[in-house]
């Protein structure tokens, strides 16, 4: 019994996580240095995100017969990824200003050290509306892979799959060939899974090890209350959109179990793509749907992102004692709705968009009170990124289900363990 216990990946990172947590507490210094171990195993899988996405997109836009379809697929998403992120921010504008975890700290923004926000507020500076839409755009084909970018390879897999589709009958044997190609990256993933529980393990001990247990203690208020809203929004919002679609949302956390226990011990839902897309297509969405809705999900549906993007804003206004009239609130969560978007892709997100955001403020809130949030980011990360995939596995079955592409006899099978979890439909 224990033999098959052990046996279950899970398990596994359940024993990853709290092992890398007491070598966090009681070996700082040794496990600063295994962040390595979580940057390893991330790599390996972001080496596989573009292949995999390029194929599934382009392979199932080949196969299909209306291209309306994927221009109707994707104005559904952004619709649905601009109600889901607004709810978010709204639902972490209200706890923020009941729990008030700022208050009482009464620091002077006069008196912070901004030097070590000088990268993000740089990167700030160059993430504007115009640059983002124009970043969609890759340099070149090539560049859009080697540089991983997402809605780049989307835009290209696309424009693929579209020219596939027009030559007609005579593609398909390249079209089988790619499909083919995509089977044995995910006998890749498949590989690298093996390393998931050393990369959580290295991960959270490096989290522990280099920021200390002594950090949550701190900033116990804001943790909890970031912890507390993303439970709220996931089970009132996320449970009630995954009612309408008749499905389960604790069936479907538990299917995707593996995947946020990774999530949780290393911070990245890029490292749980492949499985997420496998998934979600054994589960009964359309295999075509998934690429197109999943991989955009990650850029445009940040759920998580959003909630602790409002509640850091104000925290910071609360900590250094700055008056913010409803009005000025309102204004914050209006300019995160446009910057949330403009940051996808960059690293330290979290930061270049509450940057941006605060500059535009007029002053209204310091950016220099962003120093504060600094030792907390890595604990609050856990929370932003599982939320994020719960919201984006829930956000690919609802536009599934509201596209007519979702088998709901699979769901069951899935569901009931019935079928193989990580291999691709054909």
């Amino acid at each position: 019994m224990a033999k098959r216990l052990l046996s279950q990946l899970y398990i596994q990172l359940l024993i990853a996580i709290a092992l890398g947590i007491l070598v966090g507490r009681f070996f700082p210094h040794f496990a600063a240095a295994l962040k390595p171990l979580g940057d390893i195993f991330i790599k390996l899988i972001k080496m596989l995100l573009a292949p995999i996405i390029f194929c599934t997109v382009a392979v199932g836009i080949a196969r299909m017969r209306n291209i309306k379809e994927v221009g109707r697929v994707g104005v559904k998403a952004l619709i649905y990824f601009e109600v889901v992120s607004a709810l978010a921010l709204v639902i972490g504008l209200v706890v923020v200003n009941l729990v008030r975890p700022g208050h009482g700290m009464n620091i002077d923004a006069a008196t912070l050290d901004s030097r070590a926000l000088a990268a993000y507020t740089a990167a700030a500076q160059k993430q504007g509306a115009l640059d983002f839409l124009m970043n969609i755009i890759p340099t070149s084909a090539v560049g859009a892979f080697t540089e991983g970018n997402m809605l780049q390879i989307i835009l290209f897999s696309i424009l693929f799959g579209i020219a596939l589709s027009r030559l007609g009958e005579r593609t398909m044997p390249f079209v089988r060939m790619m499909d083919t190609f995509l089977h044995g990256m995910f006998g890749i993933v498949r590989m690298v899974m093996y390393l998931a529980p050393l990369a959580a393990f290295g991960a959270m001990a490096f989290t522990i090890g280099k920021y200390g247990l002594h950090t949550l203690a701190a900033y116990g208020r804001l943790m909890s209350g970031v912890y507390l809203t993303s439970l709220v929004f996931i089970v009132f919002v996320l449970g009630f959109i995954a009612r309408l679609c008749r499905i389960s949302l604790w069936s479907l956390v538990k299917y995707f179990k593996d995947e946020l226990l990774i999530t949780f011990g290393t911070c990245s839902t890029e490292a749980v793509l492949p499985q997420m897309m496998a998934k979600l297509e054994t589960l009964g969405c359309e295999p075509t749907l998934v690429g197109l809705v999943l991989p955009a999900g990650y850029t445009f549906n940040a759920a998580g992102t959003s909630i602790y993007l409002t509640m850091a804003a104000i925290f910071v206004a609360q900590a250094t004692n700055t008056p913010l009239t409803l009005t000025d609130q309102l204004l914050v969560l209006g300019v995160l709705l446009l910057t949330s978007k403009g940051s996808a892709g960059v690293a330290g997100a979290g930061f270049v968009t509450l940057a941006a955001t605060l500059s535009t403020m007029g002053g209204k809130i310091p950016v220099a009170g962003l120093v504060l949030l600094l030792g907390v980011d890595s604990f609050l990360n856990e929370a932003r990124a599982v939320t994020n995939l719960i919201g984006n596995g829930v956000a690919t079955v609802a536009i599934a289900r509201w596209e007519g592409a979702f088998d709901e006899a699979r769901a069951q099978q899935a569901l009931g363990g019935e079928t193989s979890p990580l291999s691709p439909r054909t």
